[in-house]
């Protein structure tokens, strides 16, 4: 991942805008976007079957409910 192409992305998407992303509260925005883009886009390169290749067995017929997993989505056309 190309952290510091999206900062300079998101700067240019700040000036696009009529925004000056070096005054004080945005100045540090650009780098904590890519961050986030880096956190939230980092298991782009994994390959799924690796962490889906645990399964269980069990003989229930109730909802099981498995906590504290983090999740998160983003759709293409968004």
């Amino acid at each position: 991942m190309d952290r510091k192409r999206i900062a300079s992305a998101v700067r240019e998407i700040l000036e696009a805008i009529g925004e000056d992303p070096s005054r004080p509260g945005l100045r540090d925005t650009p780098e904590r976007v890519a961050r986030m883009y880096e956190e939230l886009f980092g298991g782009l390169g994994e390959d799924p079957a690796a962490h889906l290749a645990r399964t269980f067995r069990e003989a229930y017929d109730e909802i099981v409910i498995v906590r504290d997993i983090p999740f998160c989505s983003v759709c293409e056309h968004h």
